[in-house]
């Protein structure tokens, strides 16, 4: 046995006999409000929609935005506000609109006390412009990356990268939407009115002090986890939907927790994209599992329901936002059986496979048997190459923990394999964040198309602060 894993064992030993419960350090000051946990089928609020930012370059072919990092307090529990970070508002941020080829220049101004950065998960670019702990932006000044979108369209987020504080930072509301739309995807007939049938849902879990703060701490193995879930940074919300097709953009902006998504019901939906944009076929399901980081878009189709009724949307039998279905209205969308055509990496093209372990909990974890160390390389690739990598859990996860999100900055990869068995069809598009369950190896293959420095890490946000982190340098070998 690892000594570290031993030294935990004791340890964890040591507190049942002394009567402590490891799993729960602090319980949080319930807030004495009509928010609490037995209205929440009853919130009365209305899904909040993040606004589209404003390009503000009229060219075709380009675009130019500008985010500011701010502080603020925001309305979420009770009759208190709760102090709150955002970008261009107190909580959460805009939806970014781009299109397959655009020029982007990006404007960001941190006006917060403290240092951030602005990654721009799931976004194919150099590492100068990926928005990780390379590219700290320090209080009071600004960060202009420029970037050219070379992508399919696809459901992508933004938010913190900076070293020992990307967790706390996420928490308190730092996150928000880079959608991408190409070609292919505008002429499909599908839900694409974004706001009206068109619609992202930021899922997170949060939990609140009396005086409405945040209460936010960490279990000993699993990262922190909150006693409400959000929607768009509202508690059980509600949308008026018509009886017609609905998009949902799902992103999991939760540090460490994992939703399983159904309705109610049981009514199956379609999925229809992962990660890195539209699988080639619709997958019709009755569930959808995704984990810290991931994406996914779903298409409901509520023309079955009649007018009053309404629909819920659960994680794990808990109410995480209501449907209330109103009159019928034309539906002139589609779900088509063709979605994209997804260019297949090829096995025999890789130039080597790698081992990715993914070791511990807690503060205790490890990648490849080493914490992240800044000044350090971890690995080096040629542009261009394509390898194939295995990313394993250990016996060490021990205890119930489920698993690890591994995602990977600047690039989208295919998963091969799960312990040898072909990946669910909802997996078999692009990617760039996988859930790697206990003692499980995931097989994928990924090229890199562009040159830096990136990280690839655990998304369970406390797990990568804590040290499940790498780096690689992506070498262009015609640029000295």
């Amino acid at each position: 046995m690892n000594k570290n894993y031993l030294i935990l064992l004791i340890f964890v030993l040591i507190l049942t006999l002394a009567g402590c419960n490891i799993m729960n350090p602090g319980e949080p000051q319930r807030p004495q409000s009509d928010a609490g946990s037995d209205s929440l089928n009853d919130t009365g609020q209305a899904l909040l929609i993040p606004v589209l930012l404003e390009d503000t370059d009229p060219e075709v072919g380009r675009a130019e935005f500008t985010l500011r990092v701010q502080s603020g307090t925001t309305q979420i529990i009770g009759e208190q506000p709760t102090p709150s970070l955002g970008y261009n508002g107190s909580y959460l941020g805009p939806a970014i609109k781009l299109t397959r080829g655009d020029e982007v220049r990006m404007h960001v101004t941190n006006e917060l006390g403290e240092t951030t950065s602005v990654h721009w998960h799931g976004l194919e670019v150099e590492g100068t412009a990926d928005g990780g702990p390379h590219q700290v932006i320090a209080a009071g000044e600004s960060w202009n990356p420029t970037f050219t979108v070379n992508q399919p369209a696809a459901s992508l987020w933004f938010h913190p990268h900076v070293i020992g504080t990307t967790a706390i930072q996420v928490y308190y509301g730092l996150a928000g939407l880079l959608l991408i739309e190409d070609e292919n995807s505008k002429t499909l007939g599908l839900p694409d009115d974004y706001g009206i049938n068109d619609i992202p849902l930021v899922l997170q879990d949060r939990s609140f002090n009396q005086d409405g703060s945040f209460f936010y701490a960490t279990n000993m193995m699993d990262g922190a986890f909150g006693d409400y879930i959000l929607v768009n940074g509202d508690i059980a919300p509600y949308l008026e939907v018509s009886q017609v097709k609905m998009r949902f953009r799902v992103v999991n902006g939760a540090n460490a927790r994992n939703f399983y998504l159904e309705l109610a019901d049981r009514s199956a939906f379609y999925q229809i994209a992962s990660d890195g944009g539209l699988l080639e076929e619709p997958v019709l399901t009755q569930a959808l599992f995704i984990s810290p980081g991931e994406r996914a878009e779903i298409i409901v189709d509520f023309s079955k329901y009649k007018e009053g009724d309404v629909v819920e949307l659960i994680s794990d039998n808990a109410l995480v936002m209501t449907f209330r279905i109103g009159g019928a209205s034309e539906d002139n969308t589609v779900v088509p059986e063709r979605l994209a055509e997804i260019e297949r990496l090829d096995e025999r093209l890789a130039i080597g496979t790698k081992t990715i372990e993914l070791d511990g909990m807690g503060h205790m974890v490890t990648l490849n048997g080493r914490k992240f160390d800044m000044h350090r390389i971890d690995d080096n690739v040629t542009l261009g190459d394509i390898e194939i990598w295995e990313i394993t859990t250990t016996g060490a996860m021990m205890m119930g923990s489920p698993g690890h999100p591994f995602h990977i900055h600047g690039t989208q990869f295919q998963i091969l394999s799960r312990d040898g068995q072909e990946p669910a069809s909802n997996e078999q598009g692009w990617k760039d964040t996988v859930f790697v369950r206990a003692n499980e190896t995931v097989r994928i293959i990924v090229r890199f198309n562009y040159a830096g420095i990136f990280m690839y890490h655990c998304h369970i946000l406390e797990h990568e602060e804590a040290g499940m982190m790498g780096q690689l340098e992506v070498v262009n070998p015609f640029v000295n």
